[in-house]
């Protein structure tokens, strides 16, 4: 038997006014967007704002829908909705924030394990890395990378 140890490695930030311009503008539309998710059942909200190479930004909320598990993630509507619109664009950067109706989140909430793999799916694609920025409601702002820090063993069509 041998022992196969993964490391990552996050940079994390104290606040928004923290991040670069640029991505504290991301950070921000991200918010707003979230603001407007749809999630009467969970009453969990989702936003997610993406820098294309194309200088466009395409946001994403969390759209929720009685019959589970129907509804889709804030990442997943971003990144969809930018792979129709812009199919030639790379994604550059992503800022995901979430927020309860029932309690301050203040801990860095990452993407879901389908979200991760949609993700992966265009930085495979795009062949360059989506950085990643993700917090909660308030607090701490971790930035990845790559999605290759939150998903090491990526699932991809070289598989099939």
């Amino acid at each position: 038997m041998k022992e196969i140890i993964i490391t990552t490695q996050f940079k994390a930030f104290d606040a928004i006014e923290d991040l670069p311009n640029d991505i504290q503008n991301l950070m921000g539309q991200a918010v707003e967007i979230r603001k407007k998710a749809y999630a009467p059942y969970s009453k969990f909200r989702v936003g997610a704002a993406l820098l294309l190479d194309n200088g466009k930004i395409v946001l994403g909320s969390n759209q929720e829908n009685a019959a589970y598990p129907s509804g889709l993630c804030a990442e997943r509507v971003a990144i969809f909705h930018a792979g129709a619109v812009y199919p030639e664009a790379k994604i550059l950067k992503m800022a995901i924030t979430a927020a309860s109706d029932t309690n301050t989140t203040s801990t860095p909430i990452p993407p879901c394990g389908s979200c991760r793999q949609s993700i992966a799916e265009y930085e495979i694609r795009q062949e360059t890395p989506i950085e990643i920025y993700f917090m909660g409601e308030i607090g701490t702002i971790y930035k990845s990378e790559s999605l290759k820090n939150l998903l090491p063993f990526m699932f991809d069509k070289k598989y099939l």
